[in-house]
């Protein structure tokens, strides 16, 4: 379970870093809307997961592949901006968010399962 010093720290990160890519998001990922969902921040501070979601993008791994080349830079950015705030800049690891997908995947087996269930259902009455 995260202090609550690691939690302001990952929202303080989570924060800027939306910030960084969306003001500079186009230059790693042209025509692509990048989500920070999450971030988790070691007990030291010194080490950030940022996670992400992707929006128009075919190739989400060759996204993340993309912003993890640029994670120095990005780093970099991070650092002007919190300067004053922190420390220690983490070490950043980027990472894809793929809630959405499995939340998808779970509502599709809900409703075979509750359609099979009606058509069990009606076989049954008859």
């Amino acid at each position: 379970m995260e202090s609550k010093r690691q939690q302001k720290f990952a929202g303080l990160l989570q924060e800027e870093l939306a910030a960084i890519f969306q003001r500079e998001g186009a230059a790693y990922l042209p025509n692509t809307l990048v989500t920070i969902t999450k971030v988790r921040v070691s007990p030291d501070l010194a080490v950030a997961k940022v996670y992400l979601s992707f929006l128009n993008t075919n190739n989400t791994s060759l996204s993340v592949a993309t912003v993890n080349a640029h994670s120095s830079e990005i780093r970099y950015k991070l650092g002007a901006r919190i300067r004053h705030q922190a420390r220690v800049v983490p070490t950043l690891s980027f990472f894809v968010d793929d809630t959405n997908e499995y939340v998808e995947r779970m509502d599709q087996i809900f409703d075979k399962i509750a359609k099979d269930r009606k058509e069990t259902d009606v076989n049954d009455n008859e």
